[in-house]
């Protein structure tokens, strides 16, 4: 069993146990407790009444967190033709076609996001071993595989982020930075919260929203009252 230090316990002690926060509760708490000395990521997590082993019930989507996260995404753009300039024009930090492909099975790796062309993708598929494991595969579901370079590199420059349900059926997603304004948290995590309580599956039973948590990356969790989400 992990043993946490006394940093940790003297955050946990000022959480009240069983209590259930509103979101703007939540947040001035996590601010409150966070302590360490790096500028935290504050992450939301929700478990949801669903199963992920059903293709009908895998909720996933993107969104664009109105406050981002505090810092702006490497992103690499595979494609050619008219849409390098596109993408070069819309801020990529790297655009290429099949020359970034070899240079990835090479073992490059200095991005956040890639995103595709339609065209591209035949080439783009060899690299699912290595760009799958660490959740960067283009996909049309996420908006990274796509014919509007602009609109996508814009996006995920502006903190477009992705929530997937685990096989466990918990959503991880981070919300911004400790550092940031309490109004800016709260309005990232009400965007994304909308974003999942929207994507319900309709074949999902019972309670859909189990519970929701703040927290930031080394403090203890401050849980949010989830029946707040549940229309």
């Amino acid at each position: 069993m992990r043993k946490h230090g006394k940093k940790f316990r003297a955050a946990q002690e000022k959480i009240e146990a069983g209590r259930k926060y509103t979101l703007e509760e939540g947040v001035a708490k996590v601010k409150e407790v966070a302590f360490a000395k790096f500028d935290e990521t504050v992450e939301l997590t929700m478990w949801l009444g669903v199963d992920p082993r059903k293709a009908d019930q895998l909720v996933r989507g993107t969104v664009v967190l109105p406050h981002g996260l505090g810092r702006s995404k490497t992103v690499l753009v595979i494609a050619q033709g008219d849409k390098l300039k596109e993408a070069e024009e819309a801020g990529a930090d790297f655009f290429g076609g099949e020359e970034m492909v070899d240079r990835i099975k090479g073992g490059w790796l200095d991005f956040d996001a890639v995103i595709a062309t339609p065209d591209m993708m035949r080439s783009v598929g060899q690299l699912g071993k290595v760009l799958g494991p660490r959740g960067l595969m283009p996909n049309p579901k996420t908006g990274t595989v796509t014919p509007d370079v602009r609109t996508a590199v814009m996006e995920t420059k502006a903190g477009k982020v992705e929530y997937r349900v685990d096989k466990t059926g918990v959503i991880h997603v981070p919300v911004g930075k400790v550092s940031f304004d309490p109004d800016k948290i709260q309005e990232n995590a009400r965007v994304l919260i909308d974003a999942v309580v929207k994507a319900k599956p309709t074949t999902a039973k019972g309670k859909y929203v189990k519970k929701v948590n703040l927290a930031a990356t080394m403090s203890p969790g401050v849980l949010l009252d989830e029946a707040a989400y549940v229309k």
